[in-house]
């Protein structure tokens, strides 16, 4: 089964706690706080390639973690940090966040892109210790990372995109150009995934070449495969029309050219631009020559290039495919933009945020982050720690907006599990 789209749940390393440890030895006295930094949580990091062909494997496993930093020891020592994850997509994977921005164009083999960045370690007692607080009880947290969901698309990556009606021989013309071995039989829709496949020509000169599978009227709407159509095209550098050329089937080449350049003008008119080259298909039929001059009257004054092939019996293959090379030649590959790494997923939970509600008894709770991370850092049974928990609510502005919610002096006001009265 050919899978091109997954969405998967994807969560950096936290980072470890920080230790909060005293210098203990034998004939050291007050040897002070020796508690080291947590470890830095692993990054997520995709990989592509071009051993893996569809996004299968995404379908049955979607939660993917990296490891968390190690909690900070005592003696100053620094926890372990956290196993990056690594994960592996075809090459032509496309990363993108909930809002549709690309973090990753994953376009060639063994490419690697950090897509999301691990939580900081914490830093332990001993970074806290200053001349005038000489046995800090407390240490930081390390750094929460909060899970994200993006979106997996592959986008077939081929140099020359074959384009056209269900049944006009692109699947025939693939398989004799290339190594590819596709689907070939004598009704519509015989190609309903792309099949790519690399083109060798004299001197060492190369391509890769898509079989798109069929248009038909509305792909720009979803009609049909649709907008999977159309998304495969978009990752090719150039266009291969390829044409019914004798009409045997009742259809007009001149309308169906047509018709393929409307779906495509209304899908992205930048991928109606794409350079092309018509193939004349189907040659060795009757009625071919008149259609050929008709198609030929029609396009050349547009500088669209016509080559008549039998891609059944190989009359003008070679041709095509070297008129296609030459026009790979003069077009420069256009990579799709993607952010930096320095802004990708960075999904930390923010442990300055709060919020101030009042129940029923009409006590004050502070909940969120900041409170959770403060009641896991105070020791709240040493006066060194506890002032510094009436300076965080201070400069964190939790004092002012308590105040603002109408808190009065003897207001009871609860940080999770510890409760004491408001004082202005």
């Amino acid at each position: 089964m050919f899978v091109d789209r997954a969405d998967i749940t994807i969560k950096a390393g936290n980072g470890g706690n920080g230790c909060v440890s005293f210098h203990r030895e034998k004939y050291v006295a007050n040897g002070g706080p020796d508690g080291g930094d947590g470890g830095k949580g692993g990054d997520v990091v995709f990989v592509a390639s071009d051993h893996l062909r569809t996004l299968m494997d995404f379908r049955y496993k979607r939660k993917f973690t990296a490891g968390n930093g190690e909690d900070g020891k005592s003696d100053n020592r620094t926890g372990k940090n956290g196993l990056d994850l690594i994960v592996e997509v075809p090459v032509g994977t496309l990363v993108r966040d909930e809002s549709g921005r690309i973090l990753a164009d994953m376009n060639e083999d063994g490419k690697r892109r950090v897509v999301m960045v691990g939580g900081k370690g914490g830093r332990g007692n001993a970074r806290f210790a200053t001349a005038t607080r000489q046995a800090p009880r407390f240490a930081q947290e390390g750094e929460k990372v909060g899970e994200r969901r993006v979106e997996l698309e592959l986008k077939s990556i081929a140099d020359v995109g074959l384009v056209g009606f269900p049944n006009v021989g692109k699947s025939t013309l693939l398989s004799r150009t290339t190594k590819a071995r596709p689907k070939i039989a004598n009704y519509h829709f015989t190609t309903l995934t792309p099949n790519l496949g690399v083109v060798s020509l004299e001197g060492h000169e190369s391509f890769v070449m898509a079989d798109i599978p069929g248009l038909i009227e509305g792909a720009a709407e979803g009609a049909g495969l649709g907008h999977d159509f159309l998304r495969h095209v978009e990752r090719t550098r150039m266009l291969i029309h390829v044409l019914d050329i004798s009409g045997c089937e009742g259809r007009d080449p001149l309308e169906d050219y047509d018709q393929i350049m409307s779906e495509l003008r209304e899908y992205s008119e930048k991928l109606a631009a794409r350079p092309k080259i018509v193939a004349a298909n189907k040659t060795d039929l009757p009625d071919s020559e008149e259609n050929l001059k008709r198609l030929k009257e029609k396009l050349e004054p547009e500088d669209v290039p016509v080559y008549a092939i039998s891609a059944a019996t190989g009359a003008g293959v070679n041709e095509l495919m070297w008129a296609a090379v030459r026009m790979l030649r003069e077009i420069p590959v256009d990579e799709e933009s993607f952010a930096e790494a320095e802004d990708l997923l960075e999904a930390k939970v923010d442990q300055r945020a709060y919020e101030i509600n009042r129940d029923s008894a009409g006590t004050y709770i502070v909940e969120g982050p900041l409170a959770e991370a403060l009641m896991r850092r105070v020791n709240f049974e040493d006066s060194e720690s506890l002032r510094y928990f009436q300076r965080v609510l201070i400069q964190r502005g939790v004092i002012d907006a308590l105040r603002k919610a109408g808190a009065k002096d003897g207001d009871s006001v609860r940080v999770d599990e510890l409760e004491f009265d408001f004082m202005e």
